[in-house]
């Protein structure tokens, strides 16, 4: 079986230098290999087969037969590394909150331990009959949403 820590240096060593960054890699007991990418401005069909021919000719199919397979992490999958916050700063993103509350807003900022979302609310303002909307932003930690995606 081909070692999954093999394939990861591989692909770092590719990606060193870019904008692109490593967000999964399965290796089966099959030897079938999936290494999805993303980056801080796009990934390209170009870059992704560069990065299977770059793999393919580190790996020896004398040795061990396997399958490659490499694509970009798809713009509506749920974020799994603090890289894929930071990059989309700015857009609108929804989360899903550990308590099953689904909330949409803008990520305004990446921080170590936590992130922050400004939200609209609805809020009755002292004074007025109707609610107005009112910009809030709120902190979420990581590992108190179950997920948070680009919103579109």
């Amino acid at each position: 079986m081909i070692l999954k820590g093999i394939i990861n240096q591989l692909v770092e060593k590719k990606l060193e230098g870019t904008d692109g960054f490593l967000v999964s890699l399965t290796v089966d007991a099959d030897n079938s290999i999936v290494v999805e990418i993303d980056s801080d401005s796009s990934v390209d069909l170009n870059f992704c087969a560069e990065l299977s021919r770059f793999v393919e000719e580190n790996l020896d199919r004398e040795k061990e037969d396997f399958s490659l397979e490499v694509g970009s992490y798809g713009i509506s999958r749920p974020f799994v590394l603090p890289r894929q916050y930071s990059k989309n700063v700015g857009k609108d993103i929804e989360i899903l909150t550990k308590d099953g509350k689904k909330i949409r807003g803008v990520l305004n900022g990446v921080y170590h331990e936590y992130f922050s979302l400004e939200t609209e609310k609805m809020m009755k303002e002292e004074g007025k009959k109707r609610k107005v909307k009112v910009n809030e932003t709120v902190n979420f930690g990581y590992d108190d949403v179950k997920y948070t995606k680009l919103y579109f």
